[in-house]
């Protein structure tokens, strides 16, 4: 399959919903895994503006491991507990970080990065994974980001 270029909307919200409305074609069934999670790097790396990195943690039953991403070079492990990835992890929520240099422990990859969302990947009440995703800009990530990033690792668990 060839990726055609999707006509973005004009506002945050519409590009979310665009971006969910396409999304099922991008990723594959659970023997598939690190497949669906390049795309989906690189599909949201697409439809979101004002981003430095996006890419995945996976968990291997004791730490965070680098998984597919877009961007700069990044951390290949990350302790459950250390920095907004491995909190996010072991208390399986997610994390909205406006500014990362006043995070206890920001474990820092990519000096640019200012702000930063981090939503857990859960499947049968177990951890697989986060998505991380930074930005250079301070408090680019709200609760629209949440809400529909969050819609979108739903649908990757129920498709995997």
């Amino acid at each position: 399959m060839m990726f055609i270029k999707v006509k973005k909307g004009k506002t945050k919200q519409k590009n979310y919903e665009i971006m969910l409305s396409h999304l099922e074609y991008f990723l594959v069934s659970s023997d598939s895994f690190i497949s669906s999670l390049s795309n989906l790097s690189a599909y949201i790396n697409y439809f979101l503006d004002d981003i430095n990195w996006v890419g995945f943690y996976l968990y291997d039953g004791k730490k965070l491991y680098l998984g597919p991403f877009q961007g700069l070079p990044a951390c290949s492990e990350i302790k459950l507990g250390s920095g907004v990835c491995g909190s996010s992890a072991k208390d399986m929520k997610t994390y909205v970080v406006n500014n990362v240099q006043k995070f206890k422990g920001h474990i820092a990859c990519d000096a640019n990065s200012i702000s930063e969302i981090v939503i857990p990947i859960i499947k049968n009440d177990r951890l697989l994974g986060v998505l991380d995703i930074d930005s250079p800009l301070h408090s680019r990530f709200d609760e629209i980001d949440q809400l529909y990033l969050e819609k979108v690792i739903t649908k990757l668990v129920d498709i995997s």
